[in-house]
């Protein structure tokens, strides 16, 4: 960086999992003289360690990581509620001369920690009507009728996710337009620069089946059995997170633990794919590779993107 110190900005480090967002947020971070803030949905869980591939303290390098392990596993996720604390933190790091560093794979908390983005309400009836319908057919029938209504948010919300499934078709119900409709323009409300890592398709498979080995080996089966004595079964959103909602159909006897291993890793890549597709749609995103034969050369191009003047 220029020996004049510039002015802090919001970072968002974004791209699919393992493409290596976490390394170079906290690069960034020690670099600059920031602070990160978690944008991974399963991270904000508490216990939720090995299989949201969370950062050890060790690996976190010094830098105060915000937003992680603030819920426990019977929480249900809010955007609007990540939202509020991720601005508080944003808006308090800036206020200290500190920069922000925003990672994470989760495109919807990313765009609701920075861009203009107010959430429509809820009616009551309509939820507990579409809730009473995913309890007893399961998500698949309402992910059906949402890809038909809406396939932009079909596209991108998983089809075992049944929360989110009902809260865009509660949506759909209530505004008369789709989920995605809803969305704002690309428009910040921060000065902000996006970074998103970029990994060719056939390389990031293998590192999520690599990874996906390296959290068996290092017991995630365990983890998610003390989590699942704190609740984890019951937990709207933490029950559906890639790997422990498989090993959580190991344990109940619907599948044999290396069916659950391998259907991780095909789950995973699928939704690498759904997380790409969507950053990609937002143009204001800059793409550096974080390829193996380019990964010396990332932290430099990302800290020279970020000397120049760039638009959000």
């Amino acid at each position: 960086m220029s020996s004049t110190r510039p002015t802090p900005r919001v970072i968002a480090v974004v791209g699919p999992t393992a493409a290596g967002k976490s390394d170079l947020g906290v690069f960034l971070a020690q670099r600059l003289g920031g602070e990160v803030i978690n944008a991974d949905s399963m991270q904000l869980y508490r216990g939720m360690d090995i299989g949201t591939a969370k950062l050890t303290p060790e690996e976190r390098g010094g830098i105060t990581h915000h937003l992680l392990d603030i819920w426990d596993v019977t929480v249900a996720a809010s955007v609007a509620e990540y939202q509020k604390l991720a601005r508080a933190r944003i808006d308090a790091l800036l206020a200290e001369g500190r920069w922000p560093v925003l990672v994470g794979g989760s495109g919807l908390y990313v765009r609701g920690a920075v861009d203009r983005m107010e959430f429509p309400g809820t009616d009551p009836r309509v939820r507990a009507r579409l809730e009473a319908e995913l309890e007893q057919h399961g998500p698949g029938p309402l992910h059906a009728r949402l890809a038909a209504a809406d396939p932009d948010a079909a596209a991108v919300i998983l089809p075992s996710n049944g929360r989110r499934i009902v809260r865009a078709l509660e949506v759909v119900e209530i505004t008369g337009k789709p989920f995605t409709a809803n969305l704002p323009g690309h428009e910040s409300v921060y000065d902000t620069v996006q970074i998103g890592v970029d990994v060719p398709r056939p390389e990031l498979d293998e590192r999520i089946a690599r990874r996906v080995d390296r959290m068996w080996d290092a017991g995630l089966v365990a983890e998610v059995e003390a989590l699942e004595a704190q609740g984890l079964r019951e937990g709207r959103t933490a029950s559906r997170a890639l790997g422990y909602q498989q090993i959580l159909a190991a344990l109940a006897g619907e599948c044999a633990e290396d069916e659950a291993r391998a259907e991780t890793v095909r789950a995973t890549k699928r939704f690498a794919r759904r997380q790409d597709s969507w950053f990609r749609r937002d143009p204001r995103v800059h793409w550096l590779s974080g390829a193996a034969a380019d990964a010396a050369e990332l932290p430099g191009r990302a800290l020279a993107l970020l000397e120049r003047p760039v638009t959000a």
